[in-house]
């Protein structure tokens, strides 16, 4: 019998090496002062700048990408599915007022490939910069048949800091507030095995399929990144008094927005008073879907809702008028459990 060696096994750490160090230079430009470590330690070092903080409180949040990555396979694109990863964890925890901090990533795969790996840390990075966050750690699993050839899965993992008197949990909210909402890039990272379901099992549609609807093609449209709303939703935060905040993902308007109200109370959502994009008139033309189907699963063009009382809507459009964002008054909290959709 020969000698077995690791690799033998499917298992190459030369090549692991060489990811990481492929993966350095997208890693440190995300490093700030607070960072304490380099590449290859054993754990992450931050030092915690507390001035300003009367009681600091630390919010952690974790996601993956879901079946998204699927789509990251067929296009055989890896560099943006990393912000993907970073978004489902950062919007996450900016919905408590909480300043991101440091971000950790997971990549597992069957037969590691360095300049895959490479180019999603790329993407967690370009995710990190968009969020003001510093990637401090991660690990890269090469697990020889456990996923399939070309094929892997990671997640994220998301540390931030809010004040305790700036936490933010909606128990503020009350009736005849308003909900403004932020738009978001495309279908985000939610709802993909339906879309899956859609368009290459009962369609049959090709990724490369140019969709004249859509100004490009299919795999171009489904593999647009997840909007990263640290920026623009931290300056709001610092203007005005944002009671609640309500993350777009799985399970849509009916499932999130209560997450953030108060028992006994709901909204009146008004369908028409945002752009629905082109994606999701399409995929509910093509697949004959209900529009409570719709609102159930994906975010229809809407990826951050921000709850403020009536007499600070205005203003709060306004001012996000000035940054140059979008914004739309979608809709008011009302005294009715649940979620309604109705006509503006």
């Amino acid at each position: 019998m020969k000698k077995l060696t690791y690799k033998d096994a499917g298992v190459d750490v030369t090549e692991g090496a060489r990811a990481v160090k492929l993966m350095k230079e997208h890693v440190q430009k995300t490093f700030t002062k607070n960072v304490l470590c380099g590449l290859g330690g054993f754990g992450g070092l931050f030092e915690l700048d507390l001035e300003g903080y009367k009681k600091p409180v630390l919010v952690s949040g974790t996601d993956g990408v879901g079946t998204k990555l699927k789509i990251a396979f067929l296009m055989d694109k890896h560099d943006t599915v990393g912000q993907d990863c970073v978004a489902m964890c950062v919007n996450d925890i900016l919905c408590q007022g909480a300043k991101p901090l440091f971000f950790l990533d997971y990549v597992a795969t069957g037969k590691l490939k360095s300049e895959h790996i490479a180019d999603i840390v790329k993407g967690i990075a370009d995710g990190c910069m968009y969020a003001k966050s510093s990637l401090i750690g991660g690990e890269t699993a090469e697990m020889p048949g456990f996923y399939s050839d070309g094929e892997y899965d990671m997640a994220g993992f998301a540390v931030g800091i809010v004040d305790k008197e700036k936490m933010i949990d909606g128990s503020s909210i009350k009736e005849g507030d308003v909900l403004i909402g932020l738009p978001s890039s495309g279908i985000h990272s939610n709802g993909y095995s339906l879309v899956r379901k859609l368009f290459f099992d009962t369609l049959g549609y090709k990724v490369d399929q140019d969709i004249e609807e859509l100004g490009c093609t299919l795999g171009e449209e489904l593999l647009k990144p997840t909007r990263i709303y640290v920026d623009v939703c931290s300056k709001v935060m610092e203007n005005f008094n944002v009671k609640g905040m309500v993350h777009m993902t799985g399970g849509g308007f009916y499932e999130n927005i209560p997450r953030v109200l108060p028992e006994g109370l709901g909204v009146d959502v008004h369908l028409g008073s945002w752009e629905v994009l082109p994606i999701f008139n399409l995929m509910q033309r093509l697949g004959n879907m209900e529009t409570k189907e719709m609102f159930s699963t994906f975010n229809m063009g809407i990826g951050m809702i921000m709850v403020v009382s009536e007499k600070d809507a205005e203003n709060t459009i306004e001012y996000l008028k000035d940054l140059d964002e979008k914004a739309y008054m979608i809709g008011s909290v009302t005294s009715k459990d649940g979620v309604s959709l109705c006509q503006k």
